[in-house]
């Protein structure tokens, strides 16, 4: 089940003036890049780590602190606890490769995770090394309207239209153990005049593999998501704090119309909070489920173990600390 912490779109754009993704949670999350916190800090400002804060280029300097100056990356370490996209819920340490930019019309956000890379996890979790998924991906594409059409397609608040799309893969070892869901719609950048930064994407959802579920290979429901972000404070030390969230709402599937144990709507919401130098970052992130993964808070199952309740509304958190370049 999703790891997620993808960053959201709005959040991405701002940062490298600069989701994207989110990005992020998120991010992301997502969950959570923020390479590009330091275009709102001096380029004579040293971070910690004795290196400019800044990364952007000029004639005397032309190098920068990352690989590419669109691509951005990070790999991060990441402690999770009371995750409840599943109908139990899962503690795991992980790594993430997360990825994100904007280039001309392209603006992209991206992650892959490794569940239980280190070993280490509840009775609920497997990874790559005891038989359960190596890789869980998400990736975000979006198409910039206004830059494809060369028009200002503005309209009130929103600033930008996109072509968006949202594909999400869980390579579990058999059918019943994978996902592979597409999402597919329009996207917005919101202009709130103000140093917070919006999006606003709404999908329709195809869904293939499911974990077995009854919705396999159909369209069934929607999603609305909103992302949200905003910078809290800069230090003398070159680093920053930042805001970032998004909210996921599932609607109108099929899913919980025959099985009592599943539902037809989900809510998530993901707070995180970053504070970041010019390459190492440190996050906490909160996140709220209401029947995480379409599962029925408090209805019982069993798996051949012994019955159980499904714990799905609730909180999960996260912790991380990773490398940006």
């Amino acid at each position: 089940m999703s790891h997620s912490l993808s960053m959201p779109a709005s959040c991405r754009a701002s940062l490298r003036t600069s989701f994207a993704m989110s990005g992020a949670l998120v991010a992301t999350a997502l969950l959570l890049p923020l390479t590009a916190h330091a275009d709102q800090q001096s380029s004579e400002t040293p971070a910690a780590s004795g290196e400019t804060a800044s990364y952007d280029t000029t004639d005397e300097s032309p190098r920068s602190a990352y690989l590419s100056d669109w691509y951005n990356q990070n790999v991060t370490v990441i402690g999770s606890k009371d995750i409840r996209f599943g109908p139990q819920k899962i503690d795991d340490i992980y790594l993430e490769y997360e990825f994100f930019g904007r280039k001309g019309p392209l603006d992209l956000y991206g992650y892959i995770d490794m569940p239980k890379f280190f070993g280490i996890g509840n009775a609920a979790d497997s990874g790559a090394f005891d038989g359960g998924s190596p890789i869980f991906a998400e990736i975000k594409p979006r198409l910039s309207l206004n830059e494809l059409s060369g028009r200002d397609l503005s309209l009130g608040p929103i600033s930008e239209w996109y072509l968006a799309a949202n594909w999400i893969y869980d390579w579990g070892h058999n059918s019943d153990n994978r996902q592979n869901t597409l999402y597919t719609g329009l996207g917005t950048d919101i202009d709130t005049g103000s140093p917070l930064g919006m999006s606003f994407n709404f999908y329709g959802k195809y869904q293939w593999e499911n974990y077995g579920a009854e919705n396999e290979n159909s369209w069934d429901g929607y999603r609305a998501q909103l992302e949200y972000n905003y910078p809290l404070a800069s230090f003398d030390n070159g680093a920053s704090l930042f805001y970032a969230g998004f909210t996921n709402y599932d609607f109108g599937s099929d899913l919980g119309d025959g099985d009592s144990t599943r539902t037809n709507e989900a809510v998530v919401a993901t707070n995180a909070f970053v504070y970041s130098f010019t390459h190492l970052r440190f996050l906490a992130v909160a996140r709220y489920f209401h029947n995480g993964g379409q599962w029925n808070d408090g209805s019982e199952l069993n798996f051949g173990d012994g019955d159980f309740r499904v714990r799905s509304t609730g909180w999960g958190y996260y912790l991380g600390v990773g490398w940006q370049f």
